[in-house]
């Protein structure tokens, strides 16, 4: 399995509107500034994450966007899952076993099932609360005199 670039960038700009909650709405211009992210490649990835009911979106000077909900309820494995498709490490994990075509791949298809489930387990298990407190964490860990 390998993360495109899309869902590292999807990542870190839900991120970056979690961390700036209280902010209100949050310009892409300022989020691309953060995260040194092109503007461009933001405007693709939005439209997913707002068509979805995942972003509440505001025109105007005063415009941006915003999570719809509170970080608590967005799990790595939705946004992932959003951005990725699937997230099975072989691509015949997901379909009926009988379309894999090989007895070898019909011998294997339980292990890249159960890997399959073990990853989506544990994405589905982070969300963007904890994220932002291992953020947290990490900047009170690392105070300096």
């Amino acid at each position: 399995m390998n993360i495109s670039t899309k869902g590292r960038y999807a990542l870190r700009m839900l991120i970056d509107l979690a961390e700036h909650q209280n902010a209100g709405y949050i310009s892409l211009k300022e989020i691309a500034a953060r995260q040194n992210i092109s503007k461009k490649y933001l405007e693709q990835i939005v439209p997913l994450f707002h068509n979805s009911g995942m972003l509440k979106a505001n025109r105007g000077p005063k415009g941006g966007y915003m999570l719809a909900m509170l970080p608590e309820k967005y799990t790595v494995g939705d946004i992932l899952q959003l951005t990725e498709g699937s997230l099975s490490l072989a691509p015949d994990a997901d379909p009926d076993p009988t379309d894999c075509g090989q007895d070898t791949d019909l011998a294997m298809l339980p292990i890249w099932q159960g890997l399959s489930r073990v990853i989506k387990e544990y994405l589905d298990g982070i969300t963007l609360q904890d994220i932002l407190d291992q953020l947290q964490d990490h900047y009170m860990n690392n105070y300096m005199i």
